[in-house]
C-alpha cells in the first residue's frame, strides 16, 4: 500500500524489498525503475553504500 502511494504521489528513487511485492513483474519493476528510480533492496549493507553513494 505505501508503495502504491508514493508511486500515486510521484515519488522518487524509491527502494522497495527485500522482496518484491507480489504484483510486481521483472517488467513492471523496469517499467518503475524508469519512470521512478525504483530500487529493490538487496543486503543491508550493500543498499546503505548504494544509498549514501559510497
Amino acid at each position: 500500500m505505501i508503495l502504491l502511494t508514493r508511486l500515486a504521489l510521484a515519488g522518487n528513487d524509491i527502494r522497495a524489498g527485500p522482496t518484491a511485492p507480489g504484483f510486481l513483474t521483472p517488467g513492471l519493476i523496469a517499467t518503475l525503475d524508469a519512470k521512478f528510480g525504483l530500487r529493490l533492496i538487496s543486503t543491508p549493507d550493500q543498499t546503505l553504500a548504494e544509498t549514501l553513494g559510497a
